[in-house]
């Protein structure tokens, strides 16, 4: 049982920016709550419970942009590979795509996406942190605004606070979740002897390796919240030798619940969101291509 073909550029370009957008906007309190308890200030000196969509304007520019760039890259890269270096049969009638297809293929997503994903995130926090009076628009003006005295290299550099801790965020994270997302699927086409893309399985498989992923990779998740809430530049091995020194390995854990929580229900709506979306579009494609036809 072969795995279905990747889907076309433009399906997975549109398919991903409604993921993208679909998850954040329903999931962003959590997020919001997550932030605050990583924040070095504190949960509740940085808002506790209150104005937990503060930082919603900077997630709606940056949401669809950023995943639209994953999805596209991750599936191009992926059909690449697969050409390039053709999945082995596993028994007579199944071939199994190889998870180190599925690692290079969400690792450079990833990094595509953190081109928009970054600066963003970067608003967003300050602004769920209760910085510039909890505005997307006042945290942005003011990084802006610091052009006078530190010039456009100064500005993108505040705009990309963050970049490598995110990058070593985001690919273990991704390297975990997508291989595991891929091969559940191929599991439950396996058991199920089917090659379709079930709706209801993405969603699941999305669930947990999402959750999965998150867990594993929340101590690196909250060194990129302090490197990019920290009042001056700092690297990210001094931000993680100040939290050693003050407080042990516990702040490490700070927000696991929040995040295993926001990822594994996250996971299932952008995922199966995702999934829905290629289906869809897949279907809407293949009918005109066929009224084309008979045309």
């Amino acid at each position: 049982m072969s795995e279905p073909p990747p889907p076309p550029f433009n399906t997975a370009l549109l398919s991903g920016a409604l993921a993208g957008t679909t998850v954040d906007l329903l999931l962003f309190p959590l997020d919001t709550l997550k932030t605050r308890l990583q924040s070095p200030t504190g949960f509740f000196s940085s808002g506790g419970f209150r104005g937990i969509y503060r930082g919603i304007g900077s997630c709606l520019v940056g949401s669809a942009p950023g995943a639209a760039f994953f999805f596209s890259t991750y599936e191009h890269t992926k059909s690449f590979l697969s050409h390039n270096f053709p999945p082995l049969p596993t028994s007579p009638n199944q071939t199994t795509t190889p998870a180190y297809h599925h690692m290079l293929s969400a690792s450079l997503g990833e990094i595509a996406a953190c081109a928009v994903r970054v600066p963003t995130e970067v608003v967003k926090q300050r602004a769920q942190a209760g910085h510039h009076n909890g505005s997307s628009a006042q945290a942005f003006r003011h990084i802006i605004a610091q052009y006078s005295t530190i010039g456009l290299p100064g500005v993108w550099k505040e705009l990309y606070r963050g970049w490598t801790i995110t990058i070593i965020r985001e690919v273990p994270f991704t390297v975990l979740q997508f291989p595991l997302w891929e091969g559940l699927k191929s599991w439950g086409r396996a058991r199920k002897q089917r090659t379709g893309r079930g709706l209801f399985e993405s969603a699941l498989y999305g669930s947990v390796a999402g959750g999965f992923a998150a867990a594993v990779t929340t101590p690196l998740d909250v060194l990129k919240t302090r490197v990019m809430l920290s009042t001056e530049k700092q690297s990210m091995f001094k931000v993680m030798t100040d939290i050693l020194r003050e407080n042990g390995i516990r702040p490490f854990f700070a927000g696991i619940g929040p995040r295993v929580m926001w990822i594994s229900i996250g996971g299932a709506i952008f995922l199966g969101s995702y999934q829905w979306a290629v289906n869809t579009l897949s279907v809407g494609g293949e009918k005109k291509r066929g009224e084309e036809s008979v045309l």
